[in-house]
């Protein structure tokens, strides 16, 4: 399944949800293996839990993800969380001061590349 562009109720759906929440903050900055989040979060939650989660967070173009050999490691996409809160920002509070920033913002320089390299540190 290839990841699509959410929309802001898409995207307000995946982060309601306090286990993909922990493993955003998890991945954040990093590359992480699951085992490498099961242990992260302190082992309350297993393995098949977190790669469901995982593949919510991939489908909806939250996370990276890059193989090395038969391991698979996850990084959060910070330009499109970014990106996504821009979205709910000016479908859910447009006439604020946020908002405005966030359409002049891409008036200037267009929408957030989903392409853009992130700096990540590697395991």
């Amino acid at each position: 399944m290839t990841a699509t562009q959410p929309t802001a109720l898409l995207f307000a759906k995946v982060l309601a949800d306090d286990t993909r929440q922990r493993i955003m903050t998890c991945c954040c900055c990093t590359w992480r293996s699951v085992g490498d989040i099961v242990e992260a979060l302190g082992g309350d939650v297993g393995q098949p839990t977190v790669s469901h989660h995982l593949a919510v967070l991939r489908d909806a173009g939250l996370v990276r993800l890059r193989r090395d050999g038969r391991q698979t490691f996850y990084a959060l996409d910070q330009e499109r969380v970014a990106s996504c809160c821009g979205q709910v920002l000016t479908s859910f509070a447009p006439q604020t001061t946020a908002a405005a920033a966030v359409v002049a913002c891409c008036e200037d320089c267009g929408p957030a590349s989903t392409s853009a390299p992130i700096a990540l540190v590697t395991p």
